[in-house]
């Protein structure tokens, strides 16, 4: 599998695994349904969520993760 896969596959089940329950827990904190719901979880997801990133190096492809709740920037 390319390097490029990886990250989107890791970027997009990551956001997915935030996202889900998120937006089940903000309909259930808020008790109301429709358009802001599912807005307000992709807001805060986004925010929250890590991101991948694909940097070229003189040894080759590398995967780095940068995160809120971390304060270094971690190789995979």
């Amino acid at each position: 599998m390319s390097p490029k896969i990886k990250v989107f596959l890791y970027q997009f089940i990551t956001f997915a695994v935030i996202f889900v329950p998120l937006r089940y827990l903000i309909a259930w904190l808020a008790k109301s349904e429709g358009f802001w719901v599912p807005f307000i979880a992709f807001a805060v997801t986004v925010l929250i969520a890590p991101k991948f990133q694909l940097v070229q190096t003189k040894e080759g492809s590398k995967i780095w993760m940068k995160w809120i709740f971390r304060k270094s920037i971690k190789e995979l």
